[in-house]
């Protein structure tokens, strides 16, 4: 299953959460079946003593004993399951997001052209659903998976201890057949049908999400009710769909505890073999059918998770493919190890252009030390905002290679998050402090706006920044670009929005607090630009 592979290594990074959350899972299983076990031997044993008292014959019982360990397996139990549920839970939530992180880390890193190739109704399945999908990768696949195969080892050597070899290789051989049948069989019977269902689950997402995006023009051409109706139609086939792996995985969950039922008659029946011979007390003789009844509860998760495991290699294909996680990590951009010492960036007789088109810009070099600021001018469509994205590492150039150092790059797209201005700034430097955001709040003439707020830098702005103004909103994700700590600053038209006065009073701040790092600046013409050492000019 080598499309699972980036996301197990993902997930195993947080061996010790796993480790953890497995003991308090092993803990639980344990305590249920030692709940069962001790107490089918405390009621046989009393039943016993019953008897004998009643013939009259003379006979005792510890009460306080296995009372005493019922009571624990009880309240350990109880215990073991309230901090599985919120551990796990909570490491589940963790795992999700390291996945999310690492997507968005990748999805930033593709090129707008590959990003726009899928709408953004697929991008959001791909970022919620196919997502969401991996998280039965530990918490019901992998953890009880493993606890199934290490309880039912101890089940067959308590088997061992308790009765004989031959009882305890039975058991092994039935419990085994039961795993296989939860597991591996369940997997091929439903893989490719679950797989299949995903990705239509996955296209008519996507359809239900632009239907409702376009249901306006749906109804002014007289559309809505038709497709509606189609959309309906595809939803009960694969619901139908659904219901079949269900059916499946319900057969193979029902034969699993047929043969669970089947071993611990099985050890019954051996047992009184042993009991007859005197090798084996009666009290005894329960506590491992009773036992093996309690194994139900840890095979009973498995069936559902694994028939859900084609759909979980589906969308793990998916991501694969969207986000380039393979290829980005086997040779991630703008490797340091790549420019000469001394330089910050280099760009070496490169062609920028998009596939199956003229190229926009044919041998541009340009080579730049740390402290070098270079201006880059053009009109519309000379290819600025490529050259941009290709300087910046988020393009491929078509021809020649691109080095640099780690960038922080402002694209002429003005993009604010619903949040606060604090949390908007942190995403360049999460580690910044307060006084930090409001230094640079005050280059950009931001300070005063916010610090007349009571919330200061927790002023929330709004769906997309709503509340503010567009130079604003470009002023301060200027602020966040300046945050950064990247040795290599690129800025694609740095003052759109922003009138002419701010404009002429925040530049030459600006510079200075840039002093030291490479900058490269774009824009229409040379007063939409930092003060430059040298200025191209892309014809």
């Amino acid at each position: 299953m080598p499309e699972l592979k980036p996301w197990l290594a993902l997930i195993f990074r947080r061996k010790s959460r796993l480790t953890v959350g497995a003991g308090l899972l092993l803990g639980t299983l344990l305590s249920g079946i030692g709940l069962l076990a001790l107490s089918g031997w405390f009621l046989t044993e009393t039943a016993l003593v019953g008897l004998l008292l009643a013939a009259g014959i003379q006979a005792y019982i510890n009460l306080y004993v296995p009372g005493g360990g019922i009571r624990f397996f009880a309240v350990s139990r109880t215990v073991f399951r309230y901090l599985e549920r919120v551990y796990n839970h909570n490491t589940v939530l963790q795992l999700l997001t390291d996945i999310r992180v690492a997507l968005f880390d990748r999805l930033a890193a593709r090129p707008r052209t590959e990003r726009s190739s899928r709408s953004g109704a697929q991008w959001l399945s791909r970022l919620t659903a196919d997502v969401d999908a991996l998280d039965t990768l530990y918490l019901r696949l992998i953890a009880p998976a493993a606890l199934a195969a290490v309880v039912t080892l101890l089940l067959a050597a308590m088997a061992w201890l308790l009765f004989d070899g031959v009882v305890a290789l039975i058991l092994v051989v039935i419990l085994s057949l039961s795993f296989l049948l939860s597991t591996w069989l369940v997997y091929l019977r439903t893989y490719a049908a679950s797989g299949q269902l995903s990705d239509q689950q996955e296209s008519l997402r996507g359809e239900l999400v632009e239907h409702l995006e376009g249901f306006a023009e749906l109804t002014a051409a007289g559309r809505t009710g038709k497709h509606t109706a189609r959309l309906m139609r595809r939803s009960v086939e694969l619901s139908r769909d659904q219901a079949r792996i269900d059916s499946r995985t319900g057969w193979h969950q029902a034969g699993s505890h047929l043969l669970i039922n089947v071993a611990a008659v099985a050890a019954l029946w051996l047992g009184f073999r042993l009991f007859e011979q005197g090798n084996l007390s009666g009290p005894v003789l329960v506590i491992l059918p009773i036992a093996l009844l309690g194994l139900a509860e840890v095979y009973a998760m498995l069936p559902d998770a694994f028939g859900k495991l084609g759909a979980t290699r589906a969308a793990a294909r998916r991501l694969n493919s969207d986000h380039g996680l393979e290829r980005a990590a086997a040779s991630p951009a703008g490797s340091a190890g790549e420019l000469p010492e001394g330089f910050s960036l280099q760009a070496c007789d490169i062609t920028v252009g998009y596939a199956g088109y003229s190229p926009l810009l044919s041998h541009f070099t340009l080579t730049l030390r740390p402290g070098d600021t270079v201006g880059i001018v053009g009109v519309s469509g000379s290819g600025k905002s490529t050259l941009a994205d290709t300087l910046a590492g988020l393009a491929e150039p078509c021809r020649g290679e691109r080095h640099s150092l780690p960038c922080a790059y402002l694209t002429q797209a003005t993009v604010v998050f619903e949040d606060s201005v604090k949390a908007n700034l942190q995403l360049a430097n999460p580690n910044a402090g307060d006084g930090d955001m409001w230094r640079v709040l005050e280059i950009v003439e931001l300070a005063e706006r916010f610090a007349q707020d009571a919330e200061g830098l927790g002023t929330w702005l709004g769906s997309a920044g709503n509340r503010l103004s567009g130079g604003e909103a470009r002023r301060l994700v200027l602020a966040r670009v300046l945050l950064s700590q990247a040795p290599v600053v690129i800025l694609d038209e740095p003052f759109t929005g922003v009138d002419e006065a701010t404009r002429k009073r925040i530049s030459p701040q600006i510079s200075r607090w840039l002093q030291g790092r490479t900058v490269v600046c774009l824009g229409h013409g040379p007063d939409a630009l930092l003060a430059s050492d040298r200025i191209l000019h892309l014809g």
